[in-house]
């Protein structure tokens, strides 16, 4: 699809039906039909396509497709039948149909006809879907869903950490400074058995020992004493009815907050089996800092098709980790940019975080920026942006990573 098409699709999708229009390229409205998302509502907008021209070089499959949202059953299904769809950003659509509408009304027909006027007129700047294999797509839902599961696992962490200050201050205090802190199984299965003060110091040593021996390796019996013993403190108590009613309180938060993070590890070692059952894995694990689930979100915003990105510095403009030039007369300001991926833009400055002590290059390079006035952010994004060109180079290769290659000015220790 080299040349520009004769004729340009917009829907207008939503829950029940969607508007479609086409349009030629005079922008003329050429059909208008409402489908709904299901096999013969597919079947129905094909057979439209298949038949606005009457000649054996024409093909459904070269009117591409304008639409607000890269998901969804419709979606799938006409990719599925090789159509080239491109999404517009519900923004760059509400911009456009200010631009082209002097009263701003807003209807359905109408917002499928200005999107396949859109795709008409910009045609040649936007760039399609990429041709996302299904394992990867896979990949993508269940980092999406990882990573809602553990944000909702660090609101309720916050919520019962600001209860247990109310109500059971040692609770907080016993696994202080701690890996995990009260997400450690066995801080919830002792929150559990004693929610409140006057709860935990009834917990002896031997009703300790029992609860922490499922969820606990070594050390059972020093850390069953050390738990009685904190608990043992004399501390200030809340009435008693207040203080039974909290403890059903605390018992039902700390129920969700169970579930949540026993949800969260289980899409978290689903999310890592699938990534490295991708054939692309082992490239992301060569790099620094990049381990299973930092390389699987990376995957999920990237993608496998090796046509995506055609340079490394689309690929950090993608990200947002490449430096934005306003110039104007005499002033000019380099800044970096709003408009990217942010999630992508977030696990790239964690990634590049981490590999700050496993790459002497990494660690180099950021203090050489940070000497030269950059910001930690600004230091952190210049690591990021380094990363993602090898990154880019290498699975354009199929190489792994070479720390001389990444970083060729610095020299690494032996």
């Amino acid at each position: 699809m080299q040349r520009p098409p004769r004729f340009f699709c917009g829907i207008d999708w939503a829950s029940q039906v969607n508007d479609v229009a086409v349009i030629d390229t005079r922008s003329g409205a050429v059909q208008h039909l409402r489908i709904a998302a299901t096999p013969e509502g597919v079947a129905e907008l094909l057979t439209v396509l298949s038949g606005l021209l009457a000649s054996h070089q024409h093909s459904r499959k070269l009117v591409p497709i304008a639409i607000e949202t890269n998901q969804g059953l419709l979606v799938h299904a006409l990719r599925a039948r090789g159509q080239t769809i491109f999404q517009i950003p519900p923004t760059e659509m509400a911009l456009y149909r200010r631009y082209r509408s002097v009263t701003k009304k807003k209807a359905d027909r109408s917002d499928a006809v200005l999107l396949a006027m859109l795709l008409h007129e910009r045609w040649g700047q936007l760039q399609p879907l990429p041709q996302t294999s299904p394992a990867a797509e896979a990949i993508t839902v269940l980092t999406r869903a990882q990573h809602q599961a553990q944000l909702l696992r660090e609101k309720l962490q916050a919520k019962l950490r600001r209860l247990l200050h109310q109500v059971h201050p040692a609770a907080v205090n016993a696994w202080e400074g701690r890996d995990f802190g009260l997400r450690r199984a066995e801080a919830r299965a002792v929150l559990a058995a004693g929610p409140t003060a006057e709860a935990a110091q009834r917990l002896t040593q031997y009703r300790l020992t029992k609860i922490l021996a499922p969820v606990r390796l070594r050390l059972v019996d020093d850390e069953a004493y050390r738990l009685r013993d904190l608990f043992a403190v004399p501390v200030l108590r809340l009435p008693r009815d207040i203080e039974i009613a909290s403890a059903v309180e605390v018992r039902a938060l700390l129920s969700q907050f169970d579930h949540a993070c026993q949800s969260t590890d289980k899409l978290t070692a689903q999310l890592s089996e699938a990534f490295l059952n991708h054939e692309q894995a082992a490239v992301y694990l060569s790099f620094p800092g990049c381990g299973a689930l930092t390389g699987a979100r990376l995957l999920a915003e990237l993608g496998d098709d090796p046509n995506r990105f055609a340079s490394p510095r689309g690929l950090r403009a993608y990200a947002g980790v490449a430096p934005l030039t306003w110039s104007s007369g005499k002033s000019r300001q380099v800044t970096h940019r709003h408009i990217c991926n942010r999630r992508l833009k977030a696990v790239c400055h964690q990634w590049a975080f981490t590999s700050l002590t496993r790459s002497p290059g990494a660690r180099a390079h950021y203090d050489q920026r940070r000497a030269a006035g950059d910001t930690y952010a600004g230091a952190l994004r210049r690591v990021a942006g380094h990363l993602l060109s090898g990154l880019h180079h290498c699975l354009t290769t199929g190489a792994s990573y070479d720390e001389q290659q990444a970083f060729p000015l610095r020299e690494n220790p032996a």
